[in-house]
């Protein structure tokens, strides 16, 4: 069957008999099935009051609180992922990567998604995703994890370009996070469950409440605690096995001794999976009014995680030593596997007050955000120092250093903003409405060097730290001042026209503008259509961020693309992204109760900020650049453990690319009488991104002979093109009877393609085209409400548990058997869309009061 057939075949199987809630107006939950739905009032996108998301001239999809018990994994990022056909998410990352997954709209990068709560701009984090080849690579974006669940009232996700109107980062679209402010009641909700197999353990609780402030105003308050285990994939490690279990030959006597000991034996390397982390947040959401035109609001979030990730196992002689009289020392018999440890801790308030004076309303407020990444590699040891210190014993050192503090990052955000509307009534269909306001912000980024031990000598194994010539504080100011008039000429046509000035310190001044329309030709059928330029700054992360990956033979270093190194090599400084959206759509109520909207959109991204392909100074003994392995000198870096490879990675304006895609969406409640009632909801994406401009490599870095002649090989292309899939369909339907519901989703996920090789690289004769087919994934939950306040729920994510795919095996049967990629063989493809641990089962106890 052809591929365009099979995505026919699964959206009309999905289409017949699935899932929930969320794409343009929410579906209700199990129980209130006939509830009128109380989030269809939209805040964003729009300056006027009482828009109705049906009515919106841009795309608005809606995620109620019920979409989020359909869902096992309560967190923020799952959630979207399994409610919005737009968005996907990042199923697995390397390094310091796998702390902090996150997800992407409309196929373009994290980075491009700005993201309100309240329709105030929140911070991102500090800790950015480095590893190249990812279609989430760069990402410095807001943690949704650190939002609790329980704490949302509904979210807003405006599918279009809204530079002109929120400002830097909104070239994909806005997520805007609604918090709840009932001043009464409450939920406590306990959550567990598993994956069928690979280990994850979770559990998740949450406490949400309301309560009086005074007699005019309301806090509602939300903690939750959770925790996840790791997960674990793939079994040998190719570097002393052959696929089959048995060993390689060469090793020696004290590497098969101490493999063979090791607990783990013969799966000592447990690199692939999910990290462990332990999170607590708490946050609140506060009003008080002041008068009849006046209120004083606040809210903010204070979080705490704790995780853990391993990296690859080294064997028992990666590190040893010599003592005074010759003797040859192994201190660490059982090898060894580090781990990447961070601890962050997430904070942010926001404080403001709003009203009216006479027929003017503004809104004026000031929010800080603050994320703080403690940095460390555990388990692990420095071979250099350790070498160093047993030279000088006649006797075994004992004591030896095995956790590292590898230094801080640090993230925050000041912004100041003043909104002011009005309507006027100047005899048009409507009241005119004119918005304007100005906008302040002041982000400041750091790195902290770790300790001595920590970046010595080439480090702690596996992630050195942050040494000196990493370490800087860097900041940045921005104003901004914008204009918004939303007109209805005539009965039936709405016009919104925004135009934003902003002037950023280290990049200067940049207009933006935005022109949207809709003209309903009746109740059944409306047009919509706009046309928008945007702007993204750089982050001060992708900007300055420096650090070294060492790996078993190899170096990378991240080099700061506003480093003097990277000006020495040829690469120039960061300059912001630049941005053309346009979108056409159609809105249609054929019948009662029914809503069918389709949308077409291109975005075009001039100078889009990439991470470089790896470039390789070094390849064994051979020189590919020196001016590589100076750069990497420079700034400090040993080059001991480089036996295999030693290179650089650089975030560079190395691409400019255009996206077009379809987005449709469908609704329907069906009554069935003493059958009970079924939400029916259908929404389908389809996007193409193509690479339109590729910057050229340096001279000092290029190398025809090595193959060294492009700046991204094509395993970094097919990150932003193939590995993310053009198509998502999403299927729900929601019957419930009394107190019980059933939801059932399907979610298909078109093919995703991505050349690997052995390097990882995707560059060379060995890259290989890793392809990844149509699937269709079907989630399963069942509700049953035992008392109005007491609900349980059973259900399943990837119900049928389907697996991600394994790379394959190469070289079979000489002594270089190896996993395509990576060390362990029976490893997941990393860009699984659906994600790498298949299915997972859980339970749900929810106790409203």
């Amino acid at each position: 069957m052809a591929p365009i057939s099979k995505i026919a075949f699964a959206t009309l199987l999905a289409s017949t008999a699935i899932s929930t809630s969320a794409f343009a107006q929410e579906a209700p939950a199990a129980a209130e099935a006939s509830a009128p739905v109380a989030e269809d009032i939209i805040v964003t996108g729009t300056r006027t009051t009482g828009m109705r998301a049906a009515d919106s001239a841009a795309p608005i999809q809606l995620v109620g609180s019920s979409a989020f018990q359909s869902v096992g994994q309560q967190d923020l990022t799952q959630v979207l992922a399994q409610s919005l056909p737009s968005l996907n998410f990042q199923a697995f990352g390397g390094d310091t990567a796998n702390l902090n997954l996150t997800a992407a709209l409309r196929g373009i990068s994290p980075n491009d998604t700005l993201v309100l709560v309240n329709g105030k701009r929140r911070h991102t984090t500090a800790n950015l995703a480095v590893l190249g080849g990812s279609p989430y690579s760069g990402a410095a974006s807001t943690d949704l994890s650190y939002v609790p669940t329980g704490s949302i009232g509904h979210i807003e996700v405006l599918q279009d370009g809204a530079a002109a109107q929120y400002g830097s980062d909104a070239i994909a679209g806005v997520v805007n996070i609604i918090l709840k402010n009932a001043d009464h009641g409450g939920s406590l909700s306990v959550n567990g469950g598993k994956n069928y197999e690979n280990g994850g353990k979770t559990v998740a609780t949450s406490l949400n409440a309301g309560f009086k402030l005074g007699e005019r105003g309301f806090v509602n308050v939300t903690g939750e605690y959770k925790f996840h285990d790791y997960t674990q994939h793939g079994n040998y490690d190719r570097r002393f096995f052959y696929a089959d279990g048995t060993f390689k030959p060469g090793l020696s006597d004290v590497q098969i001794a101490g493999i063979k000991a090791n607990p783990k034996y013969p799966n000592v390397n447990t690199i692939n999976g999910d990290a462990r982390y332990t999170l607590y947040n708490i946050s609140f959401n506060a009003g008080y009014d002041l008068g009849d035109s006046a209120q004083v609001y606040a809210f903010g979030n204070y979080g705490n995680r704790n995780a853990k990730a391993y990296e690859n196992y080294r064997h028992p002689a990666r590190v040893s030593g010599t003592t005074s009289t010759g003797v040859k020392v192994y201190p660490l018999p059982l090898g060894f596997q580090p781990q990447e440890h961070s601890r962050e801790e997430d904070f942010s308030l926001t404080g403001g007050v709003k009203g009216k004076v006479s027929d003017w309303n503004y809104d004026l407020s000031l929010t800080y955000g603050k994320d703080a990444v403690a940095l460390y590699t555990i388990n692990s040891a420095n071979p250099g120092v350790f070498a160093l210190l047993q030279s000088a014993s006649a006797t075994p050192l004992t004591g030896l250093q095995r956790d590292f503090y590898d230094g801080q990052l640090l993230n925050s955000e000041w912004t100041g903003n003043l909104d002011i509307t009005r309507d006027f009534d100047v005899g048009l269909s409507k009241p005119v409405t004119l918005a304007f306001g100005g906008e302040y912000r002041k982000g400041t980024y750091a790195i902290k060097q770790g300790e001595w031990a920590s970046y010595i000598y080439g480090g702690g194994q596996s992630y050195p730290g942050f040494a000196p010539t990493d370490a800087g504080v860097y900041s940045r100011k921005a104003y901004a001042g914008y204009i918004d008039l939303a007109v209805d000429p005539v009965e039936n046509l709405h016009l919104d026209v925004a135009g934003r000035y902003e002037h950023y310190s280290d990049f200067g001044s940049v207009w933006t503008g935005k022109f949207n329309a809709r003209y309903d030709f009746s109740p059944a059928i409306g047009i919509r259509g706009t046309v928008s330029n945007g702007f993204r700054a750089p982050t001060l992360a992708e900007q300055y961020y420096s650090s070294v990956n060492v790996g078993p033979g190899s170096t990378f270093g991240q080099l700061p693309p506003n480093s003097a190194a990277a000006q020495i090599l040829g690469f120039a400084k960061l300059k912001p992204e630049r941005s053309v959206n346009f979108s056409g759509g159609i809105v249609l109520h054929p019948a009662d109760k029914v809503q069918i909207t389709i949308d077409a959109y291109q975005i075009k991204i001039k100078d889009r900020i990439v991470p470089s392909g790896d470039q390789f100074g070094s390849l064994g003994t051979d020189i590919v650049s020196q001016a590589i392995i100076n750069a990497l000198i420079s700034r400090g870096v040993s080059l001991a453990d480089a036996t295999s490879y030693a290179g650089i990675d650089i975030f560079t304006n190395g691409v400019s690319t255009r996206t077009r895609g379809v987005e449709a969406t469908a609704n329907y409640a069906s009554d069935f009488g003493d059958s009970g009632k079924v939400d029916w909801s259908l929404g389908v994406n389809y996007n193409k991104t193509d690479v339109t401009r590729i910057s050229g490599l340096p001279a000092s870095v290029y190398n025809e002979k090595y193959g060294q002649t492009k700046l991204l090989t094509q395993n970094s292309l097919d990150a932003l093109t193939s590995a993310t899939p053009r198509v998502k369909v999403i299927a729900n339907a929601l019957w419930s009877l009394g107190s019980l519901s059933v939801n059932l989703r399907g979610t298909v996920y078109g093919s995703a393609s991505q050349h690997i090789s052995p390097d990882g690289s995707g560059a060379g004769s060995a890259a290989q085209l890793i392809k990844i087919g149509t699937t269709l994934i079907a989630d399963l939950n069942v509700g049953y409400k035992v008392t109005p306040a007491v609900r349980f729920d059973l259900g399943a994510n990837n119900l049928f548990n389907k697996q991600a795919p394994t790379l394959p095996t190469i070289a079979k049967g000489t002594t270089n058997e190896r996993p395509l990629n990576g060390n362990v063989y029976n490893s997941p493809v990393g860009f699984t869309p659906w994600g790498i641990n298949g299915g997972y089962y859980y339970a749900r106890a929810t106790f409203n009061f």
